[in-house]
């Protein structure tokens, strides 16, 4: 069983910065997908970035490119995401997904939940004005 645990929330101020980290255990395959999703109680869960592990392709959704970077952690296998600026509306809990079929995430997208396979219990973000 595949298990996902996102750690790095909180709250933070309005243009400040924030790291959220996903550590995965019980992986059965070797390269996966791994992507980042964020939701609130009004809105749909939104992909906002991926990457595949096997070639290090990386997608951004147009909402937060140039302010996210993602990347993968050679020694843990963590993956984490790097959100700088932060504005208000970037108010949200962040999942964590991952897929065994690492070629779903593409430089150009898109990134639908229901690719995704794997999600862990998010990570509450919240920026304040």
């Amino acid at each position: 069983q595949v298990q996902l645990v996102e750690s790095g929330g909180g709250l933070v101020q309005s243009g400040e910065s924030l790291t959220l980290s996903c550590a995965a255990r019980e992986f059965v395959s070797e390269y996966y997908s791994i992507g980042w999703f964020r939701q609130s109680p009004k809105t749909e869960r939104e992909g906002i970035s991926c990457i595949n592990t096997l070639y290090g392709e990386k997608y951004f959704a147009s909402s937060v490119k140039d302010r996210l970077t993602i990347s993968r952690d050679n020694v843990t296998g963590a993956v984490v995401l790097q959100m700088n600026g932060l504005r208000v509306e970037d108010t949200d809990v962040y999942f964590c997904a991952a897929d065994p079929q690492f070629y779903i995430c593409k430089e150009d997208g898109p990134m639908p939940r229901f690719w995704y396979d794997h999600w862990g219990q998010g990570t509450q973000v919240t920026v304040s004005g």
